[in-house]
């Protein structure tokens, strides 16, 4: 006799780090899945749970145990270990008891148990790459997933691994806005936004007032600037705005980027992987500020491309001045013709359904569902 309980839909286990980086694209792939009728968890830390507010409420979250080398003392380092084999042996036991059907990650340390699990037990698993270089963690599972998923094009992969040009998945709110029509500087309010990720960057509180204050007035009365800085700087950052006479909102994050970005006549900006992906799929003009710290240079690999584009203006940390800022923001602002083009420029590098591309690439992996 046939039993008459209903199928359970296909589980994706999503395995994410703790930065809107990791957290943005793994956030859009939920997303996907769930409009296609899986059902989905996110495997992360505590420190990742805290990023995923955005997850729509239908998704699963599931705090496993993880740690890095990167933080902490001696004895913090000395438990990285056995914190990581506990989260492998919770994820593994979670997996046993509703086996996925394919894991995807993202990055970030936090996705190491999950994907630990996923090997030992031979589920189906593919990385997603954001930058153009590989993280580390990815870098460990390179060799050890079905698939390779690609944000960022080409992106450097170890010997013998080949890569899959999804692009980065951005979220429906971005979606929404693909190729958003430009509105071209000119004579009446123009909008900028100010973004360091998810974290701020502090550099681009000390610069960016001090070179917009250094606009000519014929320029400068028009602006109306957004920045996201951290919240120590929040007071100091506005009150530069105020003495130079330009109305700003200034605030440690922003939960509307995708409609800022929309309004926006130029971005000014950290080259993350997930900002680049909204500047792309939306279409706007951008200087781009790398981050110079990044050990593998990620952030530069992701800037090439809107550069080579001609859809962005890369000015390197050691060169961000006021005065070097200023000289690209009037170029710019000033020059109708040549914004329009920086904004068609970045809209042809955009890949709007990347997400439907890497959910299609899970779903080959899982492979069909058992009858």
């Amino acid at each position: 006799m046939a039993s008459n309980r209903a199928k359970k839909p296909p589980l994706a286990v999503i395995a994410a780090g703790g930065t809107g980086g990791h957290m943005f694209p793994a956030q859009a792939l939920a997303e996907e899945l769930l409009a296609r009728g899986w059902r989905v968890v996110l495997s992360t830390d505590a420190r990742g749970a805290r990023y995923a507010g955005g997850f729509p409420e239908a998704v699963t979250r599931r705090v496993v145990s993880s740690a890095t080398f990167a933080r902490g003392g001696m004895m913090a380092r000395l438990l990285v270990p056995f914190r990581v084999l506990g989260g492998i042996v919770s994820a593994a036991g979670s997996m046993l008891l509703d086996r996925p059907a394919v894991v995807a990650g993202f990055g970030g340390y936090p996705s190491i148990p999950a994907l630990g699990a996923a090997w030992m037990l031979r589920v189906p698993r593919l990385i997603h790459e954001q930058n153009g270089v590989l993280g580390r963690v990815n870098e460990l599972f390179a060799r050890r997933v079905s698939a390779v998923a690609c944000g960022t094009w080409p992106t450097a992969l170890p010997r013998g691994v080949e890569g899959q040009h999804t692009g980065n998945p951005v979220r429906a709110a971005v979606r929404e806005r693909a190729a958003s029509p430009y509105i071209a500087p000119g004579d009446y309010p123009m909008s900028i936004v100010v973004i360091g990720g998810s974290q701020g960057a502090r550099v681009l509180s000390d610069v960016v007032p001090a070179a917009l204050a250094l606009l000519p007035e014929r320029v400068r009365q028009y602006l109306r600037v957004a920045q996201q800085a951290r919240p120590e700087d929040v007071d100091r950052v506005a009150a530069a705005y105020e003495a130079a006479g330009i109305p700003a909102e200034v605030a440690p994050f922003f939960d509307d980027i995708p409609r800022r970005f929309s309004e926006a006549q130029l971005v000014i900006a950290r080259s993350g992987a997930s900002t680049v992906a909204d500047l792309t799929v939306i279409g706007r003009p951008s200087v781009l500020v790398p981050y110079a710290a990044a050990i593998r240079g990620e952030q530069a690999a992701n800037a090439r491309g809107l550069v080579e584009a001609g859809a962005a203006v890369l000015i390197p940390e050691s060169h961000f001045t006021p005065e070097a800022l200023a000289e690209q923001v009037h170029a710019i602002l000033t020059t109708e013709q040549a914004a329009a083009r920086m904004a068609q420029a970045a809209t042809a590098l955009g890949i709007p359904d990347a997400a439907m591309r890497l959910a299609d690439l899970a779903e080959r992996l899982a492979g069909p569902p058992p009858n």
